[in-house]
């Protein structure tokens, strides 16, 4: 059975920083892609970042600069480093693995206030 758990949302000021969690269990997962989207109140789920197996990344400009994300395989976990946090970037945020199917996690709640 896969699951995806996330952790490490929460509520910050404007400015501030929150690192989220996601660890994988039932899958194989060095060989999925890793990814993380997020959903605000009356918005489609969109691309925040996605990492590959082989570290490789990608990025929705509106965090370049200011999100990292990784991936370690030995502990089955990615992460989202969220560095100068905007009310913008308030949303419900999922972990994502994709291989052969897609799976998601239930979400973690991130909200930033000004």
């Amino acid at each position: 059975q896969v699951q995806l758990v996330e952790s490490g949302g929460g509520l910050v000021q404007a400015g501030g920083s929150l690192r989220l969690s996601c660890a994988a269990s039932g899958i194989i997962f060095s060989a999925h892609v890793m990814g993380w989207y997020r959903q605000a109140p009356g918005k489609r789920r969109e691309l925040v970042a996605v990492v590959t197996g082989t570290d490789s990344t990608n990025y929705a400009n509106s965090v370049k600069g200011r999100f990292t994300i990784s991936r370690d395989n030995a502990k089955n976990t990615v992460y989202l480093q969220m560095n100068n946090l905007k009310p913008e970037d308030t949303a419900v945020y999922y972990c994502s693995a994709s291989f052969h199917a897609n799976y998601w996690g239930q979400g973690t709640q991130v909200t930033v206030s000004s």
